[in-house]
């Protein structure tokens, strides 16, 4: 991970004057963070202390997607609470500044597991580790925390795949009829919603930071599809994440860790909520994850895109309909 003076997508010299106000004093040098396929995220430096900085993608931003200042609202009241989130430091709206709006967070010292060389053993906590404090999220009283407005949760799941569909009009590069086939589907069968609670929107092993001894999860990350909606929706895309090794889009979760239906198990013991239903929060996490791809190809196929592996998103697409598809059943 080289730093730069200048890395595509951020104009330190703009934004030093913000920097300074989260610590930092020049001169100041940036590095990609590489993993993120959608937000650019940044780790500054003034060569004694950093921070994180978020932006949105260069290109081809899709309507209400990629909101700074709902990132940053959200980590900021969950904060309050004691949930492991980067602590908020500044947010600037004004896309003038580096060209689009951004926020600024703490740097969190710490690994990501998904990719890394543990045991079976370690793998295993890793896994109750995340399901167990995905459980906590939606324990969250969203108004108590200051997010009563942040989302809709009556007609959440209508939206989101209507939502989803519109965004894959959007930015879709090729016809795929079966996706069409799957987009009625689910607005057919639509399942009852357990109660409403936060939503990450992106809950993975590779979006969580945890200590250097795996003891335990110091941050959750990348909340820019967060809501309050669904819980299940949380849970269906894990497991999606979590069951996805034959693509290439992520590496593997490392040997040991649990499949995602002992997550899903484990969290329906947890909270008393019925999962008889999950095979189409799975087949919509799939659906979902595919206009993702779709919109990351498109951007790299447009020469948008920063970073390595951005190749893979493309062929993944129909692969990922074809889960859904299966997912949903005759």
């Amino acid at each position: 991970m080289a730093s730069d003076t200048s890395p595509p997508g951020l104009d330190l010299t703009r934004a030093e004057p913000y920097l300074a106000q989260a610590g930092l004093t020049g001169p100041l040098t940036a590095s990609v963070i590489s993993g993120g396929r959608s937000n650019l995220t940044y780790v500054v430096t003034d060569g004694t202390k950093q921070v994180v900085l978020r932006r949105p993608p260069l290109g081809h931003v899709l309507p209400s997607a990629h909101d700074m200042a709902r990132e940053y609202r959200v980590i900021t009241a969950l904060a309050q609470v004691g949930f492991p989130v980067p602590e908020s430091l500044l947010l600037c709206p004004d896309a003038d500044v580096i060209g689009a709006p951004f926020y600024v967070m703490e740097y969190v010292d710490g690994i990501v597991v998904r990719g890394a060389n543990i045991g079976p053993e370690a793998a295993s906590q890793c896994g109750e580790k995340l399901i167990d404090l995905l459980v906590r999220l939606h324990g969250v009283d969203h108004s108590e925390v200051g997010l009563a407005d942040f989302g809709r949760p009556e007609g959440y799941l209508e939206r989101q795949v209507r939502r989803w569909h519109q965004q894959w009009e959007r930015s879709k590069t090729r016809e795929l009829p079966l996706l069409e086939q799957v987009t009625e589907r689910l607005a057919k069968e639509l399942p009852d919603s357990p109660r409403a609670g936060i939503v990450h929107g992106d809950y993975r092993l590779d979006n969580v930071m945890f200590s250097h001894d795996l003891s335990a999860i110091l941050a959750v990350m990348d909340w820019e599809m967060a809501t309050i909606g669904d819980p299940l929706a949380d849970v269906g895309l894990l497991v999606v994440y979590t069951d996805l090794a034959q693509l290439s889009l992520l590496p593997p979760v490392p040997r040991g860790f649990p499949t995602g239906a002992e997550l899903a198990a484990r969290y329906a013991a947890a909270t008393g909520i019925d999962v008889a239903r999950l095979n189409w929060y799975v087949a919509f996490g799939n659906y979902k994850l595919a206009v993702i791809s779709e919109g990351i190809h498109a951007r790299y196929l447009q020469g948008k895109t920063v970073g390595a592996g951005f190749e893979t998103f493309g062929p993944a697409v129909p692969q990922l309909i074809e889960r859904a598809a299966a997912t949903l059943g005759e």
